[in-house]
């Protein structure tokens, strides 16, 4: 059920995690180089101020050894032998001289200096610190925007997910790829929590004010042909039976051959009273005669079937408006096939236009791999969906509860 929804979703938050990812790791890899770049200049500099050091002017000392020299020289030419042993001790002395300021130099360490230490850490703490902009995401939201009109759900759902996801995301500060997947999980379950937010009806609570008030619970159906309207309406009373209330169905349908037998065949497989007249009849006159039935037999709901009609015809569409003239009902049910997608969406807007719905049920949900009609009919008719159908038997039909909906999804 809702397979291809699952799968949008799922593959948005991957496609988010990979790019968000993978744009951190180029950034590490591009400040990790320029860190490279640094420690491979570095040394350059020392070397270039020892460099600087060597041709540094001579000290006093050196100076002073300079100008020795040519007395030394002199001395030399002057005296012979005592000259030269004087020349030889005075350049031991000399070379001595030199050597103790060669060990007094200073050593030179390759120490890194603390300027470029600290713009290092600076640079590694941005980068452990990305924050989504609206550039990130344009692309791939605009990709589950485009999926989720080809999964039949309606425009403005669509943009109303992608909108509030975006809003969500944007701004939001990212440390590890696990934080990109659970934000964006959080912000799609939000935006489909919100849409499915529809205020709902209580059935149950409906039916024991009924009860005690001795006014029966009247419930009609509406829709169009061939969505599984009257099984529906048999699976309703099923629940209700199921629930300790006494239901009665109201055959309204006298307008499309067989469909009489149709409902007092499921009426009488769930063991339900069944008030029909010919075909042809009135169909209000119908739906009255079950009302006053049920306020006779103390029993507390009654199903009004309808006929089948499209919400181009205006004279079904009366007639239908007379049903809800001469009876009140306190609940209109449209019913819409899943399947259909945006054009089950489209009927409930016009059948809504037309009487009023108060509620939806959507059948065949459990063959639905879209999900769109799911998704979208309750946000855009802003009424809620109060049961699916999910199989062939009377007890397969479940109420409708948005949480569920969205455990489905994620």
């Amino acid at each position: 059920m809702f397979e291809s929804l699952k799968k949008k979703f799922s593959g948005t938050i991957g496609k988010l995690s990979d790019k968000l990812s993978s744009e951190e790791e180029a950034e590490v890899t591009h400040q990790e180089e320029i860190s490279g770049e640094t420690k491979e200049t570095a040394p350059e500099t020392t070397e270039t101020f020892e460099k600087l050091e060597k041709i540094e002017e001579p000290s006093a000392e050196e100076k002073e050894l300079e100008t020795e020299e040519p007395l030394i020289e002199e001395k030399e030419s002057e005296t012979g032998v005592r000259g030269k042993l004087s020349g030889i001790f005075s350049r031991e002395k000399k070379d001595e001289k030199v050597e103790e300021k060669v060990e007094e130099k200073p050593v030179e360490t390759h120490e890194e200096p603390e300027e470029v230490a600290e713009e290092k850490s600076g640079m590694f703490s941005f980068v452990t610190k990305k924050t989504i902009s609206e550039k990130d995401i344009d692309d791939i939201l605009f990709e589950l925007e485009m999926s989720l009109l080809e999964s039949d759900v309606a425009m403005e759902v669509a943009e109303k997910i992608i909108n509030s996801v975006k809003e969500d995301l944007v701004g939001r500060k990212i440390r590890r790829r696990s934080d990109v997947a659970e934000f964006t999980r959080d912000a799609l379950k939000k935006a489909i929590s919100e849409i499915l937010g529809v205020e709902t009806k209580d059935l149950k609570e409906m039916a024991d004010n009924a009860r005690k008030s001795g006014e029966p619970l009247k419930i009609m159906f509406v829709g169009i042909n061939g969505t599984g309207k009257t099984t529906t309406i048999a699976k309703v009373a099923t629940y209700f039976i199921n629930e300790g209330y006494t239901p009665v169905i109201a055959a309204a349908d006298t307008f499309r051959a067989g469909a009489i037998e149709q409902i007092s065949h499921h009426a009488e497989n769930i063991g339900v009273k069944i008030i029909k007249h010919k075909k042809g009849a009135d169909p209000a006159a119908v739906a009255y005669d079950a009302v006053e039935h049920a306020k006779a037999k103390g029993k507390e709901i009654v199903l009004i079937d309808t006929a089948g009609r499209m919400q181009t015809n205006v004279n079904l569409m009366d007639e239908m408006k007379k049903i809800k003239r001469v009876v009140k009902p306190d609940l209109i049910i449209y019913v819409g096939d899943s399947l259909t997608g945006n054009d089950a969406v489209e009927q409930a807007s016009k059948f809504d236009e037309a009487v009023g719905v108060d509620g939806i049920v959507l059948t065949k949900a459990d063959a639905d791999a879209k999900g769109g009609a799911a998704l979208s009919i309750g946000y855009v008719i802003n009424k809620p969906i109060l049961f699916l159908g999910v199989g062939q038997s009377y007890e397969d039909i479940m109420e409708f509860k948005p949480e569920w909906m969205v455990d489905q999804l994620f």
